[in-house]
């Protein structure tokens, strides 16, 4: 045994019940490997969550990529660590730091590890990776590529991890390209045979095969939020590139390329335009979907600044429009590569004026492409924009959810549109009279029938569509579109509401804070604090959101931003009385953890 220094294990192993935390340089590609273990967890048929807290830059600063092992499925961040793989010396102090007491630190030991970073009470793995891979390997580029994939070795030796299922692994991703597939199995080896001859493997928390992902896919929200604009009948998107929302296009583009091309003629059936900007962006959505088409655009808070007062067009012109908000951290710019909730109010009530958008809120990848159907639906119905606000712990992490399914019934709803024979039997046509039951007019698109023109205006219109600074006039069109957006409340996804029995208050919470919270909640009543939860879906609220506040003496709301924006929301939009609410705000950057829940709600009740 080498380099070493022990200290007792856990008392009971935890099989299938850990966590570790790899930290690493940004652009070392560190990614790959630890992409590699992730997926080898997945397919041992085992619970496992990933997130990657990486920078906004390219290269040169620190980068973690955390997996949570639980085999009851708890998803939540960790925040304790049982093991921590140290490779960036610069964060060395920190990581030591997060290691949980009794748990396992693996280090790259071809340098020695300053006496001062040792614990009496954490187990130290010095693994010589640099020095096997300089010896192994002739490009310098190489040896530090490789040095990753030979820690992911390391940690198959630890931890017990299939290396069958590690090989078919490699054999898919360079099965085409032996060179690259003849490296990595040799760096993977170096890791593993130095780790089984030199320490007692596996470690007491480890690995064992489970049969818990058998109708599960392993998928990133931006990835299922694609192909939901895919099925949804998505044919044009328009976008400028900003994280956390870039993958979203660039997997809507992948998919088109294989699945939106004519198979006869080869040409395409779709058009993807990168914009100069996200002005640009919304406008070119805004003249697709009037012309006709399902069109959409992906962004981030700064996105959605800038498309203000387009929305506002579309919100009182009356235009179908998708905005996919991929939420990150601000103001301005903020930190890109953090996750947040913060583009809630922004989003509501974006644009200038009185203005109420129809949102959604996903919780996971399953609705992200869910909801990104659903959208198009709305947008269409309603003939306004509909914003989906994901985040970015949910749209560039990886999560484990059930197969996606499809309906091959599904067919869209596109609203009221008037057909040519439909105008023709029309005495009159006026773009914003008579409404329907919902407040909704029917439209028309261009080139259909000349009956059906109309000129489109932002500026204020009468009900018929013409122009005019009425008072009453403008009043009419903007009461009729507050009734329409109260209306769309039957609509939206239904809030999913979690009663326990002996429950002495609310929990309310939307989107990626879900998995914490959730687990939050087994923990509290497991201390005899039960609690009733409700995760609010979409907005305007509709009467069992109501109800569920109405019925409890407080409720927790639980968001990650500082200035508790969904709270204001319910505060403004529904009667419940603000002293009724209580805040749970986390708006670091990194995903919600139970821990986070449970200790803000005790220390509430305690105080």
């Amino acid at each position: 045994m080498h380099d070493v220094l022990r200290v007792p294990a856990r008392n009971q192993p935890a099989v299938n019940d850990f966590a570790l935390k790899l930290a690493n340089v940004n652009g070392t590609g560190s990614a790959s490997a630890n992409g590699l273990l992730m997926q080898a967890i997945f397919r041992m048929g085992i619970p496992v969550t990933g997130k990657n807290l990486f920078p906004s830059n390219i290269q040169g600063l620190p980068t973690w990529y955390e997996i949570r092992v639980n085999k009851d499925g708890y998803g939540a961040r960790a925040l304790d660590y049982d093991l921590m793989v140290a490779m960036n010396s610069q964060t060395y102090v920190r990581d030591v730091r997060e290691v949980r007491s009794g748990g396992y630190l693996m280090y790259d030991s071809s340098w020695p590890l300053d006496p001062e970073l040792l614990r009496n009470d954490v187990t130290f793995l010095g693994v010589p990776l640099a020095k096997m891979c300089n010896e192994s390997f002739a490009e310098p580029r190489e040896r530090i590529l490789m040095k990753n994939i030979a820690y992911a070795g390391a940690l198959c030796a630890a931890l017990d991890i299939d290396m069958g299922v590690v090989d078919e692994l490699l054999g898919e991703k360079y099965g085409r390209k032996k060179a690259l597939l003849d490296s990595n199995h040799k760096a993977l080896k170096l890791g593993y045979n130095y780790t089984r001859d030199n320490f007692a493997c596996p470690l007491p928390f480890h690995l064992a095969k489970m049969d818990a992902n058998g109708d599960k896919i392993l998928i990133d929200g931006n990835t299922a939020t694609a192909l939901g604009c895919l099925y949804a009948g998505a044919t044009v998107a328009a976008w400028y590139p900003i994280t956390p929302s870039t993958s979203v296009l660039d997997a809507f583009k992948a998919l088109c390329e294989k699945y939106r091309r004519d198979p006869d003629t080869g040409k395409n059936n779709f058009m993807i335009i990168q914009a100069e900007d996200e002005l640009s962006a919304i406008g070119m959505v805004l003249g697709a979907n009037w012309n006709g088409a399902r069109a959409f655009t992906s962004t981030a808070g700064p996105g959605i600044s800038l498309m203000n007062e387009l929305i506002g067009l579309a919100y009182y012109a009356e235009i179908p429009a998708v905005i996919i908000d991929v939420q990150r951290v601000g103001p301005s710019t903020g930190m890109p590569t953090r996750t947040q909730q913060g583009d809630v109010l922004l989003s509501a009530y974006a644009s200038h004026g009185d203005t109420r958008h129809i949102l959604l809120f996903p919780s996971s990848p399953a609705e992200c492409f869910e909801f990104a159907v659903k959208s198009f639906d709305l947008a269409e119905h309603f003939q306004t924009p509909v914003l989906m606000l994901s985040d970015l712990d949910i749209g560039m992490n990886d999560w484990v959810i059930p197969r996606l399914k499809w309906d091959d019934s599904f067919r869209p709803d596109r609203g009221k549109v008037l057909t040519a024979e439909e105008l023709q039997a029309m005495a009159n046509y006026f773009r914003y009279s008579p409404e329907d039951q919902d407040h909704v007019a029917a439209r028309t698109l261009p080139g259909v029938d000349s009956k059906g023109s109309f000129f489109i205006r932002g500026s204020g219109h009468n009900k018929l569509g013409g122009y005019t600074e009425i008072p009453d006039e403008y009043k009419e069109v903007m009461d009729r579109l507050k009734l329409k957006h109260q209306a769309s409340a039957k609509y939206v996804p239904a809030p999913i509401i979690h009663n326990r029995p002996g429950a002495r208050f609310g929990v309310l919470s939307s989107g990626g804070c879900d998995p914490a919270v959730r687990e939050a909640l087994d923990i509290l009543e497991e201390r005899g604090v039960p609690a009733d939860y409700l995760r609010v879906r979409g907005f305007p609220f509709d009467k069992p959101v109501e109800e569920f506040l109405a019925s409890h003496e407080f409720t927790f709301v639980v968001e990650q931003n500082r200035d508790a924006q969904l709270k204001a929301l319910l505060t403004l939009e529904t009667p419940v009385p603000k002293e009724k609410l209580r805040s749970v705000l986390v708006y670091g950057g990194f995903p919600l953890s139970a821990r986070h829940v449970v200790d803000a709600i005790l220390d509430q009740i305690e105080n």
